[in-house]
């Protein structure tokens, strides 16, 4: 490809920071943190996949660049790209909805939540640039964490492919002995009447169900957390968050480190997959994800970056599309989360509203 896109770019309300060329790549997380330890590597940025056994994509960069925003790169036109399948068809995903709400309330389970998602098959009509999706993430949704990821480092089948995507949530941030995390469960669409929409915002901060499932969350970095941190402070209530097209509840953790060598990476590695992509309890909820859907290669891991002195900053990665390496297809992902009050359609409306932010950027009609 002749399109200059970076290997790495991670823009937010606390900055930017955008990668210059690779040095080092890395499939194995340790090795990465080895890198770090030894001094050898000033910074490791990338992407980890959800399944942690499966190769990560991290990479070393030649140079990082920190402005307060994304460079002045092309905002389009894009090519046309088309919805060409879903994975699984819609009611093969129902299906899946139902046997895991079957699981949910059997006599003697362990499982309260699981997250299970769906995919859409993507075709352009040319080579899709990457900077210019980004570019339009960014500015549909300022409040999110938009970020590009070359995944070549996680090995052939990867090799030139990219992930790309605006998150809303921040899974860990590290400064110093200072930790924060801003969790999100539950979620509503937004409506482009206000009345509508205020109303759709507060029936979410009402229901029981979504609260639920939002405290299945909180309990469960609660107990990540504990044994790394002091001053732990959790809201006593989730507060409303909105992006574009979503509404969620969202609740902000912040902390103390108790050992100022656990660095941004190693609170990631702890607190990954949070019960907002994975379930409770994390590993039953794992196996049935495996279970049903196989793979989810790097949708709902986290793409971040840590230093040598420990700090970084890592984002769930939700609200995303794989690029493939000759740019010409795309696969999305969103997903929800699955209690036993759960109901079918609902949740295939809930990932439907949570394709508008890629698809609304690929300038795909749904």
């Amino acid at each position: 490809m002749t399109i200059a896109e970076p290997p790495f770019a991670l823009s937010g309300a606390a900055g930017t920071l955008i990668a210059d060329g690779v040095q080092a790549r890395y499939c194995d997380v340790r090795a990465a943190q080895a890198a770090l330890r030894s001094g050898s590597a000033p910074i490791v940025l990338g992407a980890l996949p959800f399944d942690l056994d499966k190769p990560a994509a991290l990479l070393v960069p030649g140079a990082v660049q920190r402005p307060d925003a994304l460079p002045d790169w092309p905002t389009g036109p894009l090519p046309t790209v088309r919805i060409t399948a879903a994975v699984p068809p819609l009611a093969d995903y129902r299906t899946r909805i139902s046997r895991a709400r079957d699981q949910l309330r059997s006599p003697g389970t362990t499982l309260s939540k699981v997250v299970l998602a769906r995919a859409l098959r993507l075709s352009a009509d040319a080579a899709l640039d990457a900077r210019v999706v980004l570019r339009r993430l960014v500015a549909a949704d300022p409040a999110a964490y938009g970020y590009l990821v070359d995944l070549t480092a996680a090995g052939d089948d990867y090799a030139g492919a990219a992930l790309i995507g605006a998150s809303p949530e921040l899974l860990v941030a590290r400064s110093g002995d200072r930790v924060i995390c801003q969790p999100f469960a539950g979620s509503a669409p937004r409506a482009v009447d206000p009345e509508l929409d205020t109303a759709n915002g507060a029936a979410l901060a009402a229901s029981a169900k979504d609260r639920h499932e939002h405290q299945l969350v909180i309990d469960a970095m609660r107990a990540a957390l504990e044994p790394l941190c002091d001053d732990l402070t959790i809201a006593a209530e989730p507060q409303l968050s909105r992006t574009a097209a979503v509404w969620h509840l969202c609740t902000p953790i912040s902390g103390r480190l108790r050992e100022t060598s656990t660095t941004a990476i190693d609170l990631a590695l702890a607190l990954h997959p949070t019960p907002a992509v994975g379930g409770v309890p994390a590993e039953a909820a794992s196996e049935l994800i495996a279970e049903l859907e196989g793979d989810r290669g790097f949708y709902a891991g986290a793409v971040g970056w840590c230093d040598a002195n420990g700090d970084g900053r890592w984002v769930v990665s939700i609200r995303c599309a794989q690029l493939s390496a000759d740019r010409r297809t795309a696969l999305a992902h969103a997903g929800g989360g699955i209690v036993a009050e759960s109901d079918p359609d609902d949740e295939v409306d809930e990932t439907t509203t949570k394709f508008t932010t890629i698809l609304n950027a690929l300038g795909v009609q749904q």
